[in-house]
């Protein structure tokens, strides 16, 4: 199974950190959260990893090369734009081929299971649920019997990990921008995606001060 780091998004709220870094490259337990990302992935198995770029792209490129340091073979998939993440899913399909493949979000730090996660066969998709955050208290889906629907009363918020059918994708122009949630909305009123609730590590750095406390944290360690 190939996987895929999103790692397109500008950073509005880590401003001013990110007018020069980009969101991924940031520095957390002394690497970048996105080569904690790599490291769990090849622990787990994976071997293809497809990373897609738009500000400040190149800084990724040349920070992370061809993977060989993780053992992974790492392809880029450079966006002009960003084109929220169904869009820059969408255009990186003909690197991730026609087989389900696993995405995650570059701005998340998590001890989330990946290689528990290849043995997933989803309908269309099979996402990661986790506890709400402060920042979110209100959820994205409800879970229930392995299921997700968008109009449960109880509600989690979705990590940004999940295995995606590529055929989830097959309305979304390439090279056009377009956002995920209609396309799984659609999908689970159909019954078509499956979750599970993750109730270990995970963090969603969209601040400074968010990122500031998870460094402290790991360098107590």
């Amino acid at each position: 199974m190939k996987a895929m780091i999103l790692a397109a998004g500008r950073g509005e709220r880590m401003r001013p950190l990110t007018d020069h870094t980009p969101k991924p490259l940031l520095t957390v337990g002394g690497k970048p959260l996105i080569v904690w990302h790599l490291q769990r992935l090849a622990d787990a198995g994976f071997k293809d990893i497809v990373i897609n770029y738009a500000h400040l792209g190149q800084q990724i490129e040349a920070a992370l090369g061809d993977g060989s340091q993780w053992g992974l073979q790492i392809q880029y998939s450079p966006e002009k734009t960003a084109l929220e993440t169904a869009g820059g899913i969408a255009n990186a399909l003909s690197l991730l081929g026609v087989d389900p493949f696993l995405v995650v979000n570059g701005d998340t730090f998590t001890n989330i299971d990946f290689a528990a996660l290849k043995l997933e066969k989803p309908n269309l998709a099979h996402l990661v649920m986790v506890d709400n955050p402060p920042q979110h208290e209100a959820g994205d889906f409800s879970l229930l019997n392995g299921k997700l629907n968008a109009d449960g009363a109880e509600k989690l918020t979705f990590s940004g990990a999940g295995i995606y059918h590529p055929a989830l994708f097959a309305d979304v122009v390439r090279g056009q921008a377009a956002k995920l949630a209609p396309l799984l909305k659609a999908a689970m009123a159909q019954g078509l995606v499956s979750g599970v609730h993750h109730q270990g590590q995970w963090h969603d750095i969209g601040t400074p001060e968010r990122l500031q406390a998870l460094d402290s944290q790991l360098l107590k360690r």
